[in-house]
């Protein structure tokens, strides 16, 4: 019997990772997209968008600061090896 997951149509492609830039400029566009006139008489659809909206920026921050760790520590790496700590 065939699983789902082997069905080729039932797969989803891997999405591409975002820079923490790149997910600031989608949060600014839920943002926008929030304060339009078409979501004036649907509340509970602008509260879900401001809410994405702030876990996005946040996941950005947090994108952001691993991603300066993972050059620091990078750099800590390459100047013991130099050093020959390690």
């Amino acid at each position: 019997m065939a699983q789902a997951t082997d069905d080729p149509t039932n797969s989803t492609p891997t999405p591409q990772q975002l820079t923490p830039g790149e997910m600031r400029g989608l949060a600014k566009r839920l943002r926008a997209r929030t304060e339009s006139v078409l979501l004036r008489h649907q509340p509970e659809q602008h509260r879900d968008l401001l809410t994405a909206a702030g876990l996005i920026e946040h996941l950005a921050d947090l994108s952001a600061e691993i991603l300066t760790s993972a050059a620091v520590i990078d750099r800590l790496s390459r100047l013991l090896r130099i050093a020959g700590g390690a």
